[in-house]
């Protein structure tokens, strides 16, 4: 599904993103990699948002180094970029009322193509990002006649149809209701298992501890635990970050009030 790459690796060093004069992220490092689904974890205003951007090379104001396969993210075109990194951000306007099909062919713009003028591998992987995404019954729909969650999940399609090694997700389930929370988590779940590997930002952490293979803890613009659930999942953990009381039982967590 993915590009013939079997190891794939982006790396973070030092990592600093302002804006307004404001350090908004300071001195990230992290490395992200194929077959690999990472939870970005972290309260309001820690810098999680900053942090995808700056990696992504969308914020102007960084410093610090991001590679990918040992080449500076910066010296790559936007279209070069968009083939390595797919990116699902956390508002998605609908500047049209187009089919599914269209809206999830636009994840084939980096590759050169348009809607309606897809070549064999394009449609190929449009196809397979609609099938993968539930949504063969409604790629003739127009997109703003759809529900919450479909519209999440034609978002998802969109992302996965760029067929990128690396795909970076901001609040992802945001609005949705449980159903459509695990529906999305098991489609990035998949993606991940078929070659792909994630970064995504969450608020739950009970999503990130059930779906995640790694956890990345934010506050006040620092990266302050980065591991498994095992290694960084605890009661402790959640006072630290958040400030509330919590019971860590495996991927169950209950959170209990405030300290």
């Amino acid at each position: 599904m993915h590009s013939s790459e079997q190891t794939f690796e982006l790396t973070v060093e030092n990592l600093c993103v302002r804006a307004g004069g404001r350090l908004l992220v300071e001195n990230a490092c992290l490395g992200l990699r194929r077959g690999e689904f990472t939870a970005l974890l972290g309260p309001n205003g820690a810098g999680k948002t900053s942090l995808l951007r700056g990696i992504l090379g969308l914020t102007a104001d960084t410093s610090g180094a991001v590679r990918l396969q040992g080449q500076k993210l910066a010296e790559l075109d936007p279209a070069q970029r968009a083939r390595k990194l797919s990116y699902l951000p956390q508002r998605r306007p609908l500047a049209w009322p187009s089919p599914v099909r269209d809206v999830v062919s636009l994840g084939r713009y980096a590759w050169g193509c348009a809607p309606g003028r897809l070549d064999a591998e394009d449609a190929r992987a449009v196809d397979s990002a609609i099938a993968a995404c539930d949504l063969r019954g409604l790629a003739g729909r127009r997109a703003d006649t759809l529900s919450g969650g479909e519209l999440a999940r034609m978002h998802c399609a969109r992302a996965f149809a760029t067929e990128a090694p690396l795909l970076f997700a901001d609040e992802p389930v945001a609005s949705l209701d449980p159903r459509h929370r695990f529906r999305i988590m098991e489609l990035i779940r998949g993606h991940v298992l078929a070659g792909a590997g994630a970064l995504v930002v969450l608020h739950d952490v009970s999503l990130a501890a059930r779906f995640a293979d790694r956890l990345i803890w934010m506050k006040d613009g620092r990266v302050v635990a980065d591991g498994s659930r095992s290694e960084t999942l605890s009661a402790f953990r959640l006072g630290e970050i958040y400030g509330v009381r919590g019971r860590v039982e495996g991927d169950r967590v209950d959170l209990e009030g405030p300290l």
